[in-house]
């Protein structure tokens, strides 16, 4: 059996953002709750705002940080040009409860555009799989920053 561009891709997509698709994962823990969503849920903003590890990067920074990045994958994908320069998609670091709640409606929004972009886009180079792929990889980096500051913030918190 041969996955299509679209269906392998969606695949990544959804473990990175939703968690284990099945009993096998390609990059992330068979555990319930370990994609982008199941990570953050029961976040708060003070959580979320909290600096840590190298560079002293916030969680909320990272989902502005992926939600601008992915929605730049999208344009990519029309053929659009987007800047490489992703300085300017740090620019979120603290949040308050209302600021969080709209950050993590606005991450699920564009993954679930870039999910559906990638569903109707009519032919598939070389380029155009890269460009997802980047972003699944790009994605999945992102969550492992993510999940050691969740860590960190437990252990923390139990000490």
């Amino acid at each position: 059996m041969s996955l299509s561009p679209v269906g392998l891709l969606t695949r990544m997509l959804r473990e990175a953002f939703d968690g284990p698709p099945g009993p096998w994962t390609y990059f992330i823990d068979t555990m319930e709750g370990t994609g982008i969503f199941g990570t953050i849920r029961d976040l708060t903003a003070s959580e979320a705002s909290a600096p840590g590890g190298p560079g002293h990067t916030t969680i909320a920074g990272h989902i502005h940080h992926i939600s601008e990045s992915i929605a730049l994958v999208r344009k990519e994908l029309r053929g659009e040009s987007a800047s490489r320069d992703r300085s300017r998609t740090w620019t979120v670091s603290t949040v308050d409860e209302t600021e969080w709640a709209a950050l993590r409606a606005r991450i699920r929004d564009e993954y679930e555009r870039l999910l559906a972009a990638v569903k109707v886009q009519p032919s598939w180079d070389e380029d155009s799989i890269g460009v997802v792929a980047g972003g699944v990889a790009h994605t999945a980096y992102h969550l492992g920053a993510i999940r050691q500051r969740v860590r960190a913030h437990q252990r923390a918190s139990h000490e």
